[in-house]
């Protein structure tokens, strides 16, 4: 815009366009005519910038409330029918189908030598053995699976094969705590002790909230 302004006040000054005053004004009017178009040209050309759209957050707060809501609601419902059905069918397909009697299986693979046994809930070896009581069978860690599986939103499809997949994942870790507190229990009774207190249920409860976490982020996106 400069470098045309100094042209323009050169044209006036050589006087092209003729001598005569009213023909120098008409030229000097068409051309700054023409000065102005070209600039209003080359705004119009230039793109306007478009402000940058803020993203909202990945989830709707009500969406985690509600999500939060069948959570607990889900968790407590099987906590109670499972307790309900205390020394029961179901409690027994955990305890020993799914419990000490896989254990006894392992233990014997392990050390032969030991002669274990599974009679109901109990694990009998020489040199002594455990008893396997509810929530020593992995029962809460996969009722907390369940629950947070059917709290978020995926393709059933999807939902389905994480919540099998997760279930085996907790019967064998189920498994290896039943092992550790086997041996922990023969060998070292305050090891038992903080194992069964404090770091099997952590490490359980820890090792499936990741499983959960890895196989939602694994999960493709709608949209």
């Amino acid at each position: 815009m400069v470098a045309r302004l100094l042209m323009f006040e050169a044209y006036c000054d050589t006087g092209e366009g003729g001598n005569d005053k009213v023909t120098q004004e008409a030229h000097a009017w068409k051309y700054i005519a023409n000065f102005c178009a070209s600039d209003m040209d080359e705004v119009s050309s230039v793109p306007p910038q478009q402000e940058p759209i803020p993203e909202g957050p990945s989830r709707h707060p009500r969406g985690l409330l509600a999500a939060l809501a069948i959570f607990l609601l889900t968790f407590a419902v099987l906590q109670g029918l499972y307790s309900h059905n205390s020394s029961g069918l179901v409690e027994r397909i955990f305890v020993e189908t799914l419990g000490s009697h896989p254990a006894v299986v392992l233990i014997n693979v392990l050390t032969p030598d030991i002669h274990a046994q599974a009679k109901g809930a109990r694990i009998l070896a020489t040199g002594g053995g455990i008893n396997i009581r509810a929530g020593c069978e992995g029962s809460e860690v996969l009722f907390l699976l369940v629950s947070a599986f059917l709290a978020v939103s995926l393709p059933w499809r999807r939902r389905l094969t994480g919540l099998i997949t997760g279930a085996v994942l907790v019967l064998v870790l189920n498994q290896c705590r039943i092992l550790a507190l086997f041996y922990s229990f023969r060998s070292n009774r305050e090891l038992f002790d903080l194992l069964h207190t404090i770091i099997a249920p952590i490490v359980l409860i820890s090792l499936t909230g990741l499983f959960f976490h890895a196989w939602l982020q694994q999960t493709p996106r709608a949209g």
